[in-house]
C-alpha cells in the first residue's frame, strides 16, 4: 500500500466533513501536501505530513461555510439554547428541555472561535432533515411522551414564556416554546413551518412559524413535525442579514438629534474653554510679568496668589506611582482597542457573525499590548520609579485580572444554573495562555521600549525637594467635588447613546450603527479634555498641585454616572429577574463601566498634562 494511501486513511475524518461538491478540492489538497511537505520519510516525517495538510485543509471548508449549496445537498439545522425571554442572558441548552431530536444522524460541532464560545453558543444538530431547494410537507420528525417529570419541566417553559434559537446557515432563527391558554391551560406548539429563501445557490432567508397548539397534559404523547418550503429570493447575499437589523429604531429622529445635540455641546465647550482660559491666562501672564519687574521688596509685600506659586511641585510625581502608570497604561491600551474595533466592525461588519466580534476584541487586546506597556513603563520611568518589572506586571494584568475575577464568579452562578453561558474549562485555559504567553510578554517589550525611548523626565520646571504645604480653599474647590461633578458633562453627552447600547445587549436588538459609536467617542474624548483642563486649572489656581489623580478620576466618574444609569434601566426599562440575571447584569455592566472609567480618565490626565506643561513652559521660573 503507499504512503499517500495511507496517510490519506488518517485522514477519512476531515474527507468526511466535505461535501460531494468538495472531493476534488479534497484530492488537490492531498496533492499540493504532498508537494510541499513530501512524500517520503526521508523530507518529512508522517505526523509533519498530517500536519501540512491540516493546515492546508483551513482554505477547504465545509457548505455551511461557503454558503454554496447544489441541489438537494443537505442543509443543517442546529439548535442553540432556550431560555426565558425577559431574561435574554440567561439560557440553557436547547435539549436540556425534554424536546426530542428527529431522525437524521447526529453531527459533532466545534466552537470555531473563541468568542462563540464565550458567548455561550452551544450548537447541536437538530436532527430534523433539510436538503436545499427540497420542499416538503407537513412531516413528522419525533414524538415525545409526557412523564410528570417532562410535563413539570414545558409547563415551567410556558410559564416563564421560553423562546429558543437555531441557526441555519449560520441565520438565527427564534421561535416560542408555548402559550398560556384562556383558562390557564399550558399548550405547546409542536409544528414547526420553515420559509427559505433562495438565491442561486445561496440561502439568503429563514423564517420560522409556530403553529398547532397541543395542550399539555400528563401521559399525552406529543407528536412533533415540520414543514419546509423554498422560494426564490432577490435579496442579494450580502444583504441578508438586513432583515434581523432595525433601522426604525436605531436611526430614529431621537438618535439624531441626540447626536446633533452632543455635537453642539463640543463646539460650546470648546469655544468657552478657549476663550475662558486663554483670557484668563492672558491675565496671568499679564500679572506674573508685572511681579519680574518689581523688585524683591515690593514682591514680597504683594499678594501672590495662582497657579504659578505650584511650580515647583505640580510636576511631582503622583502618591502610588506604580498603580496610576497601571491605570494610564491600561486606558491608552483601551483606547487604541475601542477605536480598532469600532473601525474593524464598521469595515467588516462584525456583529452578522456569531462570537466575531468578541473574538476580534481579545485578538487586538493581545495584538497591542505593547501600547500599554510603552506609555506606562515610560510614565512610571519619568515619574523617577525604579521596580519597573512590578509595575510591568500590574499593568499587564490589570485589566484581565479584574475582568477574569468578575466573570468567575459570575460562571459559578452560571454552573449553579446549569446555564449555557458557563464557560468552559478549555475556554480558560485559552484565555490564561493569551494572557501569559501572549499579553504578558508584548507588554513586557513595550515597557522596554518605553523606558528606553521616552523615560527621561523633560519636566519645564523642577521639582523642590521639600513639598509645599497646600492652602486652605474653599468647599467647591477640593478635589473631592472636583472629582464628583467632572463626569456630569461627558456623561450628558453620551447618556442617550448608552440607552440604545443598552437596549441591543440586553434586549432583542442587533447594534449596527458604529458610525454612531464612532462619532459618540469622539465627542466624549473632546468632552471629556475640555472639562478636566477646566478642572486642573482651578485646582492649580486654588495652589493644590495634586492634579495628576484629579484629573483622572474627575474624568473616570463618568463611570459613576453610567453605572447609575444602568441602574435605572433595570428596574424602569426591563423585566429582568432572578439571580442569574441579575448578577449577569449588574457584573457585566459593573466591568463596562470601570472600562469606560479608565478610557475617560487617561484620556483626561493626558489632556491636563499637555496643559500643565503648555503652561508652565511659557512663564518666567526663577
Amino acid at each position: 500500500m503507499s504512503k499517500r494511501v495511507i496517510l490519506a486513511e488518517k485522514l477519512t475524518w476531515l474527507q468526511s466533513c466535505l461535501a460531494s461538491s468538495y472531493q476534488k478540492a479534497y484530492e488537490n489538497v492531498i496533492y499540493f501536501g504532498e508537494l510541499i511537505c513530501g512524500t517520503d520519510g526521508s523530507m518529512i516525517s508522517s505526523n509533519l505530513f498530517v500536519l501540512c495538510l491540516l493546515l492546508l485543509s483551513v482554505f477547504v471548508g465545509c457548505d455551511e461555510h461557503n454558503h454554496i449549496y447544489e441541489d438537494n445537498e443537505e442543509v443543517v439545522l442546529w439548535v442553540n439554547t432556550v431560555g426565558p425571554y425577559h431574561n435574554r442572558q440567561e439560557t440553557y441548552l436547547y435539549f436540556s428541555l425534554p424536546f426530542c431530536s428527529g431522525p437524521k444522524e447526529t453531527i459533532s460541532h466545534y466552537h470555531e472561535t473563541l468568542g462563540e464560545a464565550l458567548q455561550g453558543v452551544e450548537l447541536e444538530p437538530s436532527g430534523i432533515p433539510i436538503d436545499f431547494k427540497g420542499s416538503i410537507s407537513t412531516t413528522p420528525y419525533c414524538e415525545v411522551g409526557l412523564t410528570e417529570e417532562k410535563l413539570k419541566a414545558f409547563t415551567y417553559a410556558v410559564k416563564n414564556h421560553y423562546w429558543y434559537q437555531m441557526y441555519l446557515d449560520d441565520l438565527p432563527i427564534w421561535g416560542v416554546v408555548g402559550e398560556i391558554g384562556e383558562n390557564n391551560e399550558h399548550f405547546i406548539f409542536t409544528h414547526k413551518k420553515f420559509e427559505i429563501g433562495f438565491n442561486g445557490k445561496q440561502i439568503v432567508d429563514v423564517n420560522l412559524t409556530s403553529e398547532n397548539k397541543v395542550k399539555l397534559e400528563n401521559g399525552a404523547v406529543i407528536s412533533f413535525t415540520y414543514e419546509v418550503s423554498w422560494k426564490s429570493s432577490a435579496v442579494k447575499f450580502e444583504d441578508r442579514f438586513d432583515k434581523y437589523l432595525d433601522p426604525n429604531f436605531f436611526q430614529h429622529r431621537i438618535h439624531w438629534f441626540s447626536i446633533f445635540n452632543s455635537f453642539m455641546m463640543v463646539i460650546f465647550l470648546v469655544g468657552l474653554v478657549s476663550m475662558i482660559l486663554m483670557r484668563t491666562l492672558r491675565k496671568d501672564y499679564a500679572r506674573y510679568n508685572k511681579d519680574e519687574e518689581m523688585d524683591d521688596m515690593e514682591r514680597d509685600l504683594g499678594d501672590e496668589y495662582g497657579w504659578k506659586q505650584v511650580h515647583g511641585d505640580v510636576f511631582r510625581p503622583s502618591a502610588h506611582a506604580t498603580f496610576f502608570s497601571a491605570l494610564i497604561g491600561s486606558g491608552y491600551h483601551i483606547t487604541v482597542v475601542t477605536i480598532s474595533v469600532i473601525l474593524l466592525t464598521i469595515v467588516g461588519e462584525l456583529y452578522t457573525e456569531r462570537g466575531s466580534l468578541i473574538s476580534t476584541g481579545i485578538f487586538v487586546y493581545a495584538a497591542t499590548s505593547p501600547v500599554n506597556g510603552y506609555f506606562g513603563g515610560s510614565l512610571y520611568a519619568r515619574m523617577g520609579g525604579k521596580r519597573w518589572i512590578r509595575q510591568m506586571l500590574v499593568s499587564a494584568f490589570l485589566v484581565p485580572s479584574v475582568v477574569c475575577g468578575t466573570e468567575f464568579c459570575i460562571n459559578f452562578i452560571a454552573i449553579y444554573y446549569h446555564a449555557s453561558r458557563a464557560i468552559p474549562f478549555g475556554s480558560m485555559v485559552a484565555i490564561t495562555c493569551i494572557c501569559l504567553f501572549i499579553v504578558l510578554p508584548l507588554t513586557l517589550v513595550g515597557t522596554v521600549l518605553g523606558r528606553n525611548l521616552s523615560g527621561q523626565p523633560d519636566y519645564p520646571c523642577r521639582v523642590n525637594a521639600v513639598p509645599r504645604p497646600i492652602p486652605e480653599k474653599k468647599w467647591f474647590m477640593e478635589p473631592a467635588v472636583i472629582v464628583a461633578l467632572g463626569g456630569i458633562l461627558p456623561f450628558g453627552s453620551i447618556f442617550i447613546e448608552m440607552y440604545f447600547i443598552f437596549t441591543s445587549f440586553w434586549a432583542y436588538k442587533i447594534y449596527y450603527v458604529y458610525g454612531f459609536m464612532l462619532l459618540v467617542v469622539l465627542i466624549l474624548i473632546v468632552v471629556t479634555v475640555c472639562v478636566t483642563i477646566v478642572c486642573t486649572y482651578f485646582l492649580l489656581n486654588a495652589e493644590d498641585y495634586r492634579w495628576q489623580w484629579t484629573s483622572f478620576l474627575a474624568a473616570a466618574s463618568t463611570s459613576g454616572y453610567v453605572y447609575m444609569y444602568a441602574i435605572y434601566y433595570f428596574f424602569f426599562k426591563t423585566k429582568m429577574y432572578g439571580l442569574f440575571q441579575t448578577a449577569f447584569y449588574f457584573g457585566y455592566m459593573a466591568l463596562f463601566s470601570l472600562g469606560l472609567g479608565v478610557l475617560c480618565g487617561t484620556v483626561g490626565y493626558i489632556g491636563s498634562s499637555l496643559f500643565v506643561r503648555k503652561i508652565y513652559s511659557t512663564v518666567k521660573i526663577d
